[in-house]
């Protein structure tokens, strides 16, 4: 995985590190950030070993959304040239879908969020199931500046955070919000000096990575189950995954370990 141009990722342990890696840019995402981010997601999937998901950004700043210059005037002003509305809606449904495999993974994620983080950089952020802000860190969803909207998730994944009035306010009306202000609401689930943001996250990604993974992911489907399925389909979701779990070798490691008076050792299987 050492052939990105735009990002990197690092494995220590359990906890793999996502980093965008465009500081220049204020890692601004471009067409080939969105291509890595996809071919990463498709590589950690599948992996099993994976226990927590940081990510972090190289420089001052985490995201500052889509790279206007390669954005307004490239790959946006070439789609909205089309008229091939077909092939523009897969292009675009593939573009919009470049977090989407975040929340997907087996293990829970963590954003350590700086700077600020606007557009597709909070976009990114929201993908993940917590996110740790330094202070004054500022973000938004400032699309509506430029005629358009966000498109990659914040519609689904905002008001499920925060509430849907909220959600109203920052989307509709390009509102940006400071750490403070998003920790009151629920966007941030913690704020830490700048200096403390890689350790903040670090302990984060390590107390998940510690947590009993079968139970972890079927906590984590469960919830998601319970935003777009009915209530009783919900509850057979969180059923089915207690059910893996008691036939787990997790669990049958869970009872010795109290029997014995020692931690378990968790395997996921």
């Amino acid at each position: 995985m050492s052939d990105y141009q735009t990002i990197r990722y690092q494995r220590q342990g359990g906890v793999g590190t996502l980093t965008l890696a465009r500081p220049g840019k204020r890692n601004a995402q471009n067409p080939l950030m969105w291509q890595e981010l996809a071919r990463l997601g498709a590589e950690l999937l599948p992996d099993e070993t994976l226990r927590c998901l940081v990510v972090a950004a190289e420089g001052p700043v985490f995201s500052a959304g889509v790279d206007l210059a390669e954005g307004m005037t490239g790959l946006l002003a070439d789609w909205a040239d089309r008229t091939d509305e077909e092939q523009t809606m897969a292009d675009g449904t593939a573009a919009a879908g470049t977090f989407s495999w975040i929340p997907e993974l087996g293990c829970a994620s963590v954003a350590a969020v700086q700077g600020h983080a606007y557009g597709a950089g909070l976009q990114l952020a929201l993908a993940c199931d917590f996110r740790i802000f330094t202070e004054g860190t500022k973000v938004g969803l400032i699309e509506t500046r430029f005629g358009l909207l966000p498109d990659m998730g914040a519609t689904v994944r905002l008001p499920r955070i925060i509430g849907e009035a909220r959600a109203r306010e920052l989307i509709l009306l390009g509102e940006i919000v400071d750490a403070d202000e998003a920790l009151r609401i629920g966007l941030a689930n913690k704020v830490v000096p700048g200096h403390d943001l890689e350790a903040a996250a670090a302990e984060l990604g390590e107390r998940l990575a510690a947590q009993p993974p079968l139970a972890v992911r079927g906590a984590r489907q469960a919830i998601d189950a319970a935003w777009h399925r009915s209530p009783q389909e919900s509850l057979q979701v969180a059923l089915e995954g207690q059910l893996r779990c008691l036939k787990s070798e997790d669990f049958k490691e869970a009872r010795l370990a109290m029997a014995e008076g020692r931690p378990p050792h968790w395997q996921g299987r």
